[in-house]
């Protein structure tokens, strides 16, 4: 199923980093910081020096050299998980989840930062600021909870 997950993988790695570019270079949302679009969605930058919800940014200069190393290896790992599987949305969901990882790594590598943009809120609840990466992992995350709990009824 590689020759499934891997595209899905490519593909969230070009989305993610084209959005990133035109987030930095074409609207230079660093110089505007934010922009509503809809009463519940702005576009807002944020450089994110942790990890998920800004976990782990007081690690210093070594930090974003370190969670590239750990974002690396857990790529490999999915890699390998997704050249076993024979389930194809296991793949799709493996690919999602490292062309996200892949394309933080990037911006860890680039930026020292991950560039987070996307700001949704609504009657006073605002979600963290996040970016295509980060909604491609979670998704990915949440099939493979999915897949995990049919896969249990049926064995069961």
């Amino acid at each position: 199923m590689i020759r499934l997950g891997l595209p899905v993988a490519l593909l969230v790695l070009v989305c993610d980093q084209a959005s990133k570019y035109w987030i930095l270079n074409i609207l230079d949302l660093p110089a505007l910081g934010s922009i509503a679009l809809l009463p519940v969605l702005n576009l807002t930058m944020v450089w994110n020096h942790g990890v998920t919800f800004g976990l782990f940014k007081g690690l210093g200069g070594v930090g974003p050299w370190l969670l590239t190393g750990v974002a690396v290896a857990v790529v490999a790992l999915l890699l390998v998980w997704m050249a076993r599987t024979d389930r194809a949305s296991v793949a799709i969901a493996l690919g999602a989840i490292a062309g996200g990882a892949i394309g933080n790594v990037i911006d860890r590598i680039r930026y020292g930062a991950v560039v987070d943009f996307i700001h949704a809120h609504a009657f006073g609840w605002s979600w963290y600021v996040f970016n295509v990466a980060d909604a491609s992992i979670v998704c990915g995350v949440a099939v493979l909870m999915i897949d995990s709990l049919f896969e249990r009824r049926r064995a069961g």
